[in-house]
């Protein structure tokens, strides 16, 4: 027997027992991945019949050879044939071929047109997942008469020479059949989860919004917020939309303020308030007063989360703080002042203290001129000043002088570089 099989060889093969008598043809292999690295066959899936056809499965240990057809070791009186299959963890053709599968190796996704079976000890193992075209056109049958054109005209092509294999372990599939069972390597998604957090946004805007679901479930909460940060304003809504109020709620609780509020503006009203009763009370109090700014203001455009300190802080305080915060997602090179009631008292940057002692007053190291906007304020008159001082966020006041929150450049981007495109699609 062969040490390595294509599952496209064996599908509709000939299943015969132990005296050569037809028991029905392979319909599928249903495969146990008990966390494994590479699952082995539980069973191989017969059928007979036609117009009303039924089903048995046979165990790995009960086929005596794979060559041209399925051999038994059995007698065919003994296999018991039913209508419907039982339920399995996955099985190739219904869960794997045709399924998009993300590369974690060389971080694409890519579509499974045929598996590689490892045969060893008299079990079956799934090795790869054959993403080439010539797997392609082995599952179309026509792997003799294109090899034969090929051979004449490109002898030398890499198609006759290589076949485009993924190993199992470096495969995660996104949706198995567009089930909420979605089949998981650990090995697979620890390297998944060393993919930059931008490289999976890329990666996920080629998939449709059942494999973005599936992949996105697969992360952590933090890699979720990272990821969810570099998507698109319509992939967002558009993945909220298909989350259960549950799994949006925490969602909107581990984000920015501003990307939650964004996210919340993009989602019908009736949506919204029903995610907001999920929340934390701090959470849902913070969102609604951002919910009540106009989108397009510096209230609207602005996150809640920033760094602040007390009048009385030194260097050393500011330092410490950096620290505490060293995987905060939000900018963390301003470091804003404020007094008891949270009034902006001054700003200072990592540039301006990182190099003075350690006890000298913050305040010392602040810029000169007091530099901020309004709640009320245009994106225009935000997008002025952070150009004219070359600032990377700009303090949001109220019209008391309290610190509101803060606006990044990224945000304000994020916004001019929409109202261009709007305008550009206008003019066409």
């Amino acid at each position: 027997m062969r040490l390595f099989i294509n599952f496209s060889e064996l599908l509709g093969q000939d299943v015969v027992d132990v005296h050569n008598r037809r028991v029905g043809a392979l319909q599928d292999i249903s495969m146990h991945s008990n966390d494994e690295v590479f699952p082995r066959a539980g069973s191989f899936i017969v059928r007979k019949g036609f117009g009303r056809p039924l089903y048995a499965e046979i165990p790995p240990g009960d086929v005596q050879d794979i060559t041209d057809k399925i051999e038994l070791k059995i007698d065919r009186r003994t296999i018991k044939f039913q209508r419907q299959l039982l339920p399995c963890e996955f099985s190739l053709c219904r869960h794997i071929l045709d399924q998009q599968v993300v590369d974690t190796n060389d971080q694409k996704v890519v579509r499974v047109n045929d598996v590689h079976l490892l045969h060893v000890d008299n079990q079956l193992y799934l090795a790869h997942v054959d993403v080439g075209l010539r797997g392609l056109i082995r599952r179309l049958g026509w792997t003799r008469f294109v090899d034969g054109c090929v051979r004449l005209c490109a002898p030398d092509s890499s198609y006759l020479q290589q076949d485009e294999f993924i190993s199992w372990k470096n495969v995660h599939v996104l949706a198995a059949g567009r089930t909420t069972n979605v089949i998981r390597s650990d090995v697979a998604r620890k390297k998944l989860a060393r993919i930059p957090a931008a490289e999976l946004a890329d990666i996920m805007e080629d998939l449709n919004v059942f494999e973005k679901l599936s992949l996105f479930k697969t992360f952590n909460a933090d890699m979720q917020r990272r990821i969810f940060a570099d998507m698109t304003p319509q992939e967002k809504g558009e993945l909220a939309d298909h989350l259960t109020d549950e799994e949006a709620e925490s969602l909107l609780e581990n984000i920015p303020a501003d990307e939650a509020t964004d996210l919340l503006h993009s989602l019908s009203k009736e949506k919204a308030l029903q995610l907001m009763r999920y929340m934390h009370s701090e959470t849902s109090k913070k969102l609604r007063r951002l919910l009540g700014f106009a989108q397009d203001s510096a209230g609207g455009l602005m996150t809640t989360e920033y760094l602040s300190v007390g009048e009385e802080a030194r260097v050393k305080d500011a330092v410490q703080k950096l620290k505490e915060n060293a995987d905060y997602l939000g900018n963390i090179f301003f470091v804003y002042i404020v007094d008891p009631q949270n009034r902006l008292v001054g700003m200072t940057s990592l540039r301006r203290f990182i190099n003075e002692d350690p006890e000298r007053p913050l305040l010392e190291t602040c810029y000169p001129k007091e530099i901020f906007v309004r709640t009320d304020d245009g994106v225009e008159e935000v997008a002025l000043l952070l150009e004219k001082y070359k600032f990377s966020s700009i303090p949001v006041l109220s019209d008391d002088g309290v610190l509101q929150g803060v606006i990044t450049i990224d945000d304000i981007l994020e916004v001019l570089i929409s109202l261009a495109w709007k305008k550009y699609k206008d003019q066409l």
